[in-house]
């Protein structure tokens, strides 16, 4: 994969991790359902994005071993 593909598997990591963790730790998401009047769905927030929030910060660990072992691999082959 080139340096864009990448860096667009890195990105995607960040922006999921930062929105999960928005919605995780803050209560951004409960006043916003509470607003809609969906406040019952508030219970199961947690079981959908502690699970995202671990999946995304493994892309973004994954983006980043793959990145380094393609630099590495780069510098062996000169």
């Amino acid at each position: 994969m080139d340096k864009k593909g990448d860096n667009h598997l890195f990105k995607v990591g960040m922006i999921g991790a930062v929105v999960a963790a928005l919605c995780c730790f803050t209560p951004i998401l409960v006043v916003l359902l509470g607003i809609l009047g969906l406040s019952a769905f508030t219970g199961y927030l947690d079981i959908i994005f502690l699970p995202a929030l671990c999946i995304f910060v493994g892309i973004i660990f994954y983006a980043m071993i793959k990145k380094r072992r393609e630099e590495c691999s780069c510098e062996l082959k000169r």
